[in-house]
């Protein structure tokens, strides 16, 4: 089993909060982390009670939830798919104030407005999340295995995604395979679950759309006019792909007022592997003469420049109507770090606009992420290295700030 980072914090949550949330996507491991901290507590001599909406009898079990749940007040209880039953959140609220200690509840469930909303407002101040996205690139390389590395696994990654069942099945037409029915799955079963009102026909169109309009500045106009829908409709929809993690917007940094900044959202989907098979693209060979290859491993590095992010640290874009332009800014509580420019090139140019955005943000340490290739300096602030060595890089100093 690949160790994930999530892991750590959310034991660090579980010593912080009466209530622990771990969202993300289906399919991601939720449960095969819960399950783990299951053992764990098990082993400390803690009691815990696992509980899965989707089995009748365990649902069966919450119909009166008060009465289920107030004698297990010294458990740890695991709910998986919380999001189906969203009336317990004033339940848990109850419960809590009645018997406030740390580490009570921990819920897995997919995100959805139903699920956001019904936690904030019964449960505020009471609850932490964390995300756990799809396999990371740092994950795989820290436990990189005899049998990883007989899938190449930084390159089959990046072609697979990081969903578990697509990223280890045992060849690519069952990777590609499970793909496929997970988009359809979640298309017309999973999305509508959570409230998304569209036709999954639609639906499918909107996020095929998405995937030709990957690493784009977010416009709407012409995506809802080719769908036949309005615009607030389109923005509701896409919320939902964002709340289920299936797309993402990189905001723009415009604190300097004095620029003419470019101030829409660049959209991106998640998953490298998702966005394959939204793509059509099923090998390397296909994925190498892509005319989206830029645009592909763009998306994928961010991804996983994501995952390594210490807590305060966000990720935006730069770019004015001149020209000087990042393809990220890793801010920390609103202030940018650093620049980073992705390149799909072992011999990447210093950039006049990477320049302009340097001279504008007054960032001292900047980078240009690459597949591959030897670390070096490109300029006096601005060093070229490998994904993995960026990685790398974050994730030091994400242990050094929490030591």
């Amino acid at each position: 089993m690949i160790q994930r980072f999530a892991q750590e914090r959310v034991r660090e949550y579980l010593e912080s909060f009466p209530v622990t949330g771990v969202i993300g996507p289906r399919q991601v491991g939720k449960t095969t982390l819960a399950r783990q901290i299951e053992r764990e507590w098990r082993e400390r001599g803690r009691e815990v009670v696992f509980l899965d909406m989707e089995l009748p009898a365990d649902e069966v079990k919450l119909k009166e939830p008060y009465l289920f749940l107030e004698p297990l007040r010294e458990s740890l209880v695991i709910i998986d798919e919380v999001q189906r039953v969203p009336e317990l959140f004033p339940v848990f609220r109850a419960l809590i104030d009645r018997w406030r200690v740390d580490g009570r509840f921990l819920l897995l469930g997919s995100a959805a407005p139903t699920l956001l909303t019904s936690s904030s407002e019964s449960l505020a101040g009471r609850i932490g999340y964390c995300e756990l996205p799809p396999l990371l690139l740092g994950e795989i390389i820290a436990q990189e295995t005899e049998e990883l590395r007989e899938y190449e696994a930084r390159r089959e990654h990046l072609l697979r995604g990081g969903f578990p069942p697509s990223f280890l099945a045992s060849s690519a037409k069952k990777s590609m395979l499970w793909r496929r029915e997970f988009l359809r799955s979640y298309i017309e079963r999973d999305l509508p679950l959570l409230g998304l009102p569209a036709d999954p026909k639609l639906t499918r169109n909107l996020l095929t759309m998405l995937a030709h309009y990957h690493g784009q500045i977010w416009n709407m106009q012409p995506i809802a006019a080719s769908l036949g829908i309005s615009t607030p409709t389109l923005a509701r929809y896409v919320g939902f792909l964002e709340h289920s993690f299936l797309v993402s917007m990189l905001p723009p940094y415009f604190a300097n007022t004095k620029k003419r900044l470019v101030k829409s959202p660049k959209i991106y989907i998640r998953d490298s592997g998702v966005l394959a098979s939204l793509l059509g693209i099923h090998s390397w060979e296909q994925l190498s003469g892509h005319p989206q290859l830029g645009a592909f491993w763009e998306g994928y590095a961010i991804e996983q420049i994501r995952g390594a992010l210490s807590d305060g640290q966000e990720l935006m874009f730069y770019r004015t109507q001149d020209g000087a332009e990042s393809d990220l800014v890793v801010c920390e509580y609103g202030q940018p770090l650093f620049a980073i420019e992705i390149k799909y090139t072992s011999a990447p140019k210093m950039t006049k606009g990477l320049q302009n955005v340097i001279a504008d943000l007054a960032t001292k340490e900047n980078f240009i992420v690459i597949p591959q290739g030897t670390r070096y300096y490109a300029a006096e602030t601005v060093q070229v290295l490998s994904l993995t060595e960026m990685l790398a890089l974050l994730q030091r100093r994400a242990n050094e700030a929490h030591t």
